[in-house]
């Protein structure tokens, strides 16, 4: 397994949810995929198989950690909202002004459109983050789970808060048509130091449920991120 660079979150590093989505398709049906550092871009990454569990490695530095869990659905999702409400949500996105990642193939604003997903979520009045997302061309199950990851994480990031992804479980229900219209909306469902607990679903022009997930995201020190700029 390689992950080529044009798939980044942190500069250097690959995007969590990206990452993660080829993780979990070793093994067949949900999983729970676990970021034991950050993955590694352009490198090659070896698998090894324990029983129904997958370790990946970059040499003998474990990587990420992969297992079966109980599908999510409709009852596990955060609620939809119409299109033009998330893309008025979308205005107001704080990554536009301060972003720790700004080169994020999800959510970073300095991405061109057909290179990056573009996926800004910005704040609604309950809390949850909202963003429109139109499906690239190339889109696949990984796609997907890098489209499930930064809105959640937009829940609880703020300026001088930055956060990464730790921990993402996903259950992708559907595939979506390329140029589709859809809308990913996330949920912070609880904080205890320095971790946080989001949910993220996506939703199809219809509002018809995609793939839902949970995640953990730890919080860095500012001083740990480099290249936190305006937007």
């Amino acid at each position: 397994m390689i992950i080529p660079a044009r798939f980044n979150g942190p500069a250097g590093s690959a995007n969590g949810g990206y990452a993660c989505g080829l993780v979990a398709r070793l093994l067949d049906g949900p999983a729970e995929v676990t970021l034991r550092v950050p993955p590694p871009l352009g490198t090659t990454l070896s698998v090894v198989r324990d029983d129904d569990r997958i370790g990946v490695y970059a040499g003998a530095t474990l990587v990420a950690e992969a297992r079966p869990v109980e599908p999510l659905g409709p009852a596990d999702a955060v609620p939809p909202v119409p299109g033009p409400e998330a893309a008025e949500a979308a205005r107001s996105y704080p990554g536009f002004s301060v972003h720790p990642f700004p080169t994020c193939y999800v959510c970073g604003p300095r991405r061109a459109a057909g290179d990056g997903l573009r996926i800004f979520p910005g704040p609604l009045p309950d809390g949850r983050t909202a963003a429109p997302f139109t499906v690239p061309a190339d889109y696949s199950p990984a796609t997907a789970w890098a489209a499930l990851d930064c809105p959640g994480g937009w829940s609880v990031l703020s300026p001088g808060r930055p956060y990464v992804l730790g921990r993402m479980a996903a259950t992708v229900l559907a595939a979506p048509r390329p140029g589709d219209a859809c809308v990913a909306v996330g949920r912070c469902d609880r904080a205890e130091g320095r971790k946080a607990h989001v949910s993220t679903s996506l939703y199809d022009p219809d509002g018809a449920l995609l793939a839902t997930a949970r995640a953990t995201w730890i919080a860095l020190d500012i001083e740990s991120v480099t290249g936190v700029t305006a937007g």
